[in-house]
């Protein structure tokens, strides 16, 4: 079973739905052109801006919203393809020393969907915190977590997702999902659309970041390095959001790539950490810290060399092994034999419930839904997808129309699973010809944006109960970056009690917002955040 087919119901397209907005608008300096249902392009490059305000912490921040499209283009100037992106300018601030970020999520496939309506923009989808949110009407509130008070903000859809289409021949361009769909292109159509924005927009001089989230993160490591070598970009900091960097790290199916025993030891404390939050520990620990210190210590000393040790671990040391996962992780000793002490995340997530007849979310396993299939090796569906998906995409379709007035008849897509499965994930590291072996691995490019910007500071994110891109195993990829060891100074970490989305627990949020908020501030004035 391959991840694609997990993610197949990420955020499907929904009927538009009623939405609360608060903003004042007016009337748009260009509205989005109407166009035939099945036009997928508009070729040419289109904005609607819009008058909105937000209360962040009290106060009241006026903005300007540009929601609109870039066209990109190769080295002949031909079009290739046109990027949507919805910008946030606050009112009367000096462009020089006003932070900019530009923000996106992952997938590959994905838009920024997420962090726009669910995070960082001056709106916000309401939904349960850990259970399925109810069916329409949703309510799009003031978000007083918005980002807005710290900085600009550029919410960018990759191509393919969101309003952002490839201009092929139909529409005039010579634009090909090669020249997109894969980390390179795909690098190298971010760093375009930054350099043509900040002409654009006059912010050449702004203070700039990049925030994004799961693959957004892998994005960020390419891009910082491209902005870096080939634009002359220094970015003041590296915003990470449920960081993979080395795919190698991945605990979904690494039964797939035998001999590689680190991804099980990494993800091992989200396991304890997931067990102990739904109770199903026998001897629970009455808080997660400082436990869970012992059971990292423990998955990278006794439980990975027992791992390493392979067919010559005796029984009697696998028993004991197999006993002492039991107890941390709540499966059944049992089972953690049969498995040969290597359980997948996608097994997890269909094991640890499944007296109760439930299974637990992958992207935050907090969330927990019926069992499809009580027999299934691996987890049929993700319930936190279930439970918040249609409330995402019902109320940023109702927004962008109602709100942005951008997108009239055009299809917004969340998730594009052609583009998951078009994606080239070879990827050819700093200072090489050619693909580097194995799996995706993109530390070398920020090792290397970091070595060329000794100044810029990377902010490290993480939940701990997210099993797609695990906490520890978010930290270990740091901690191993190819570069000067004092350059890990400009690193900094911080950890929620959530999941990959971390902002979908309110308060996680209002913590997340803060750990922002004042590393922008920090790196703005050119001191590191710790």
């Amino acid at each position: 079973m391959s991840v694609a087919r997990i993610m197949t119901t990420l955020m499907v397209c929904a009927t538009l739905a009623p939405a609360i907005s608060t903003a004042t608008t007016s009337a748009p300096t260009q509205a989005a052109p109407k166009t035939p249902a099945a036009a997928k392009y508009w070729a040419v490059p289109r904005i609607a801006s819009t008058q909105g305000t937000v209360r962040v912490g009290g106060r009241t921040i006026k903005y300007t919203a540009k929601a609109g499209t870039l066209i990109l283009r190769d080295k002949q100037g031909k079009s290739t393809g046109e990027m949507f992106y919805v910008a946030y300018f606050k009112n009367g601030a000096d462009a020089d020393r006003r932070p900019i970020a530009f923000l996106y999520n992952g997938g590959p496939g994905g838009s920024s969907a997420p962090l726009h309506i669910g995070a960082f923009g001056p709106k916000r989808v309401y939904t349960n915190s850990h259970s399925h949110t109810p069916p329409a009407p949703y309510r799009l509130v003031n978000n007083q977590y918005s980002l807005l008070d710290a900085s600009d903000l550029v919410f960018v859809d990759a191509m393919g997702t969101g309003f952002s289409r490839i201009l092929g021949k139909a529409a005039g361009g010579v634009g090909t999902p090669k020249m997109f769909y894969g980390v390179d292109p795909d690098g190298q159509s971010f760093a375009q659309f930054i350099t043509k924005f900040l002409s654009k927009y006059g912010r050449w001089n702004s203070p700039k970041y990049l925030i994004g989230e799961s693959y957004g993160t892998t994005r960020s490591a390419v891009l910082a390095n491209l902005l870096e070598q080939q634009d002359n970009i220094d970015l003041n900091g590296v915003i990470l959001l449920s960081t993979i960097l080395n795919f190698d790290t991945g605990v979904d199916q690494p039964n797939l790539n035998p001999g590689v025993n680190l991804p099980y030891a990494l993800a091992l404390p989200t396991y304890a950490a997931v067990a102990w939050y739904h109770k199903s520990l026998a001897n629970p620990a009455p808080t997660l810290h400082p436990w869970l210190d012992k059971v990292q210590s423990w998955a990278m000393g006794p439980y990975l060399q027992a791992l390493n040790r392979g067919g010559a671990l005796s029984q009697p040391a696998q028993a004991k092994i197999a006993a002492q996962m039991a107890r941390y992780t709540g499966l059944p000793e049992s089972y953690v034999l049969k498995a040969d002490l290597r359980v997948t995340g996608l097994e997890f997530e269909q094991r640890l419930l499944l007296a109760q007849g439930e299974s637990t979310g992958r992207l935050d396993a907090r969330f927990s839904g019926p069992t499809m299939d009580p027999l299934a090796q691996y987890v049929e569906y993700d319930p936190e997808i279930a439970a918040i998906g249609s409330a995402y995409t019902s109320a940023l379709n109702a927004y962008l129309r109602t709100t942005l007035h951008f997108g009239g008849d055009h299809a917004y897509k969340f998730l594009s699973m052609s583009v998951n499965g078009a994606w080239d994930m070879r990827h050819v590291p700093p200072g090489q010809s050619g693909p580097g072996y194995g799996a995706t691995n993109v530390m070398p490019d920020l090792a290397a944006a970091m070595t060329t910007n000794p100044d810029m500071k990377v902010m490290v994110n993480a939940g701990y109960f997210d099993l797609a891109t695990p906490y520890y195993a978010a930290e270990y990829q740091m901690r191993q970056l190819p570069m000067e060891a004092k350059l890990q100074r400009n690193i900094g970490f911080f950890f929620y009690h959530t999941g990959h989305m971390i902002y979908v627990r309110r308060s996680a949020l209002a913590h997340l917002h803060d750990n922002i908020a004042k590393f922008i501030d920090a790196t703005d004035r050119g001191t590191p955040a710790r």
